[in-house]
């Protein structure tokens, strides 16, 4: 086992400069998105000061669990503690602070994610940090730091950057989908309706004596169906299930009768936390029910599980079912297909909705892709702003019960 190089003195022993680089590092994690405020900070210094600094793994865990409440979060402290605490060279270039030499080299191998690289860019502050180099020259990809709109559409949410990613939260946010209405079983007066209501006829015609028989008429009833999304949390999606944890938050405030669940090696129903107006309280309240995230793939155990104490719930009346999910299940095999054949037949369409799809490569191999195909309407990509609009459109318009699009799939996969 490698040595673990050594913290930084605390304020107290002796002219160390802690505080100060906590302060940086919490500003380098608020420029990557965590939500921190001095208040933070502030606890974190005590905290620290009352754990000590003696072993290397009190340190992380006392900023950890200072700093991160939200189980989304965890990747992204993890590696920006990495890069902060064992590499100050690559923190003299970004952020120009003081921090006491750590003969530790950084892995060769290990890329510095977009949100990070970005968020110590941002958090760089020329006036801050005596003994600044001027002159000095540091490079940065422009790519990380700029995006127009028209490219922020076809832009991966797998590659964005910390601003990049603010952009889109704002602009799905901003989402307003068109609602599609279809007839349902019951009627309402019209009289203009193409169907003679016999009942209110026969009323009318109490009402005036007999003398005159007015035809009253009726229309039937529309409706938007329901809306049901089964999402996929576990490590292979979870970078692309935070950003349409969003989108799913702009579905439910924007129309009712929308149901949300989660599914990684458990299922987890969080509607009633997607109705929070406030996007960062839905997330937090997610973030505090929600125990298997970023963990393991049981979806067919999970599709069961849905069709066996919620299907008559939420699927009445014709529901429209969201399945979010690359379709790489550990079981595979019969139980995935028996739950997705129920869920089929118990909804109005199944939108099978995978990142992996936007490969131009991609073919149907895995035992869990061939064991879902077969039981949906619509495959179709999601991976970014434009798949978005597109799904939104998808929404707001009558589709066939299977498409030409799953059929094409499934003749690759014979």
């Amino acid at each position: 086992m490698t040595e673990q190089p050594p913290v930084p003195s605390a304020p107290d022993e002796g002219g160390g400069r802690l505080a100060e680089n906590i302060m940086h590092f919490a500003r380098v994690l608020r420029a990557a998105g965590l939500p921190i405020g001095p208040g933070r900070v502030l606890d974190a210094i005590e905290a620290v000061r009352a754990v000590g600094i003696g072993d290397r793994v009190d340190f992380y865990w006392t900023l950890h669990a200072v700093f991160v409440n939200r189980r989304d979060q965890r990747d992204l402290f993890d590696q920006a503690f990495h890069v902060f605490w064992r590499n100050p060279q690559l923190l003299e270039r970004m952020m120009a602070t003081m921090l006491p030499s750590i003969d530790v080299p950084m892995e060769e191998d290990k890329e510095l994610s977009r949100r990070i690289a970005d968020a110590m860019n941002m958090a760089n502050d020329p006036g801050q940090g005596a003994g600044q180099d001027e002159q000095e020259e540091v490079v940065f990809d422009a790519a990380m730091t700029f995006s127009d709109r028209e490219l922020l559409q076809k832009q991966d949410f797998e590659a964005m950057s910390a601003e990049e990613v603010r952009q889109a939260r704002a602009i799905i946010a901003r989402m307003r989908l068109p609602i599609m209405d279809v007839p349902t079983r019951r009627h309402r007066p019209n009289p203009r309706g193409a169907r003679i209501d016999m009942r209110a006829t026969l009323r009318k015609a109490l009402r005036s004596g007999g003398r005159d028989i007015p035809l009253a008429r009726r229309s039937r009833r529309r409706r938007h169906p329901p809306l049901v999304i089964l999402c996929d949390i576990s490590g292979s999606m979870s970078r692309y299930s935070r950003m349409l944890l969003h989108f799913m938050h702009a579905l439910t405030n924007d129309r009712d009768r929308v149901h949300t669940f989660l599914f990684g090696t458990r299922l987890s129903n969080v509607t009633r936390h997607l109705r929070y107006r406030d996007v960062d309280v839905a997330l937090d309240k997610i973030g505090e029910n929600v125990e298997d995230w970023s963990g393991g793939t049981r979806i067919g155990s999970c599709l069961a599980e849905f069709n066996r104490i919620w299907s008559r719930r939420v699927l009445a009346q014709g529901a429209v079912v969201l399945l979010i999910t690359d379709g790489l299940d550990r079981e595979g095999g019969e139980v995935l297909a028996s739950a997705m054949e129920r869920l089929h037949k118990s909804c109005r369409r199944l939108i099978w909705l995978n990142p992996l799809l936007r490969y131009a490569g991609f073919e149907p191999r895995s035992q869990g892709i061939k064991a879902i195909l077969p039981h949906v309407d619509e495959f179709r990509t999601i991976h970014n702003l434009e798949s978005l609009s597109d799904l939104a459109d998808a929404l707001g318009r009558p589709g066939a019960r299977r498409a030409e699009g799953v059929s094409s799939w499934l003749e690759k996969m014979e």
